[in-house]
C-alpha cells in the first residue's frame, strides 16, 4: 500500500492551536494595557509583558507542526507516533480490544514536545473510540486504563492489526482524533492531538521485536518503533 503524500498536512503551527493563540492573544493584550494605563509607574507593565510574553511562547511552542516524511520503507514498519520519551516496553494483557497479550510501547510527551500525532502504520482504520476518565499523570501505569483516551485499531496490508491509544493527562482536556473507520490510512498522515500532556499506547502483536528502549526519545514520523 503506497503512501498519498498529496494528503500531507503541511502546516507549521497546528490547526488545533488556532483558537488559542488567537485568544491568547487578545487576553495578554488587554491584560497588559489595562495595566499600563493603571499604574503611573511602567515597571509594572514591563514585568507582566516579559512573563506574558515567555508565557504566550510556550503556547507557541507547544502547537508547533513541523513537516516530516519517512525517507524509509513502509512495508511492515510500524513509526513513532508522537514526540517524547519511551515510558514502557512490555508484553501485557490487553482486555478491551484483542483480549490476549500484546507488546506495549508507550511514550510520553511533555509540555515541551510536539504534540501533533501521527498514524504509525499503512493499513485500514478498523475502530475508532473515545471513553471519558479520570487525568491521572500521563506516565503513571493506571493512565493507560483509567484516563480519558481514544482508541484506534489499524489492520496493515498483511492482516496484522495494531492497535494506538492516545491518552489524556493530568493537564490534557481534550483529545482530537482524525482517522474514521473504514478509511485508509497511512505513515506521514497525521493521527491527532493531545493538548497540554500526555501519552501514546501502541499495542502490538506479542513478540514483537521492538527497535526502541525504555528512557528513549523519539520523533514522531521518523523513530522507527518495531518492524512487524
Amino acid at each position: 500500500m503506497g503512501r498519498k503524500l498529496n494528503k500531507l498536512k503541511k502546516i507549521r503551527l497546528h490547526r488545533e492551536g488556532t483558537h488559542t493563540l488567537i485568544a491568547g492573544a487578545v487576553a495578554l493584550l488587554l491584560l497588559n494595557a489595562g495595566v499600563y494605563y493603571a499604574f503611573e509607574s511602567k515597571i509594572p507593565f514591563y514585568i507582566l509583558l516579559v512573563i506574558c510574553a515567555v508565557v504566550y511562547f510556550i503556547v507557541v511552542n507547544f502547537f508547533r507542526c513541523p513537516i516530516r516524511r519517512f525517507e524509509g520503507d513502509t512495508e511492515n514498519v510500524v513509526v513513532a507516533p508522537a514526540d517524547g520519551k519511551v515510558v514502557v516496553v512490555e508484553e501485557v494483557d490487553e482486555n478491551e480490544y484483542f483480549h490476549d497479550r500484546r507488546m506495549m510501547v508507550s511514550i510520553f510527551m511533555s509540555l515541551t514536545n510536539v504534540h501533533a500525532n501521527w498514524i504509525p502504520v499503512d493499513g485500514t482504520v478498523k475502530l475508532v473510540t473515545h471513553q471519558n476518565g479520570n487525568y491521572h499523570r500521563a506516565w503513571l501505569p493506571k493512565a493507560s486504563l483509567e484516563n480519558e483516551r481514544s482508541t484506534i485499531v489499524i489492520e496493515t496490508p498483511d492482516g496484522i492489526d495494531i492497535m494506538a491509544r492516545q491518552i489524556a493527562g493530568a493537564m490534557a482536556r481534550r483529545i482530537v482524533t482524525y482517522p474514521h473507520a473504514g478509511e485508509d490510512c497511512y505513515i506521514d498522515e497525521h493521527l491527532g492531538f493531545i493538548k497540554f500532556g500526555s501519552r501514546v499506547d501502541l499495542y502490538l502483536p506479542a513478540g514483537t521485536k521492538v527497535n526502541v528502549k525504555l528512557g528513549q526519545k523519539t520523533v514522531g514520523n521518523e523513530t522507527v518503533i518495531a518492524k512487524l
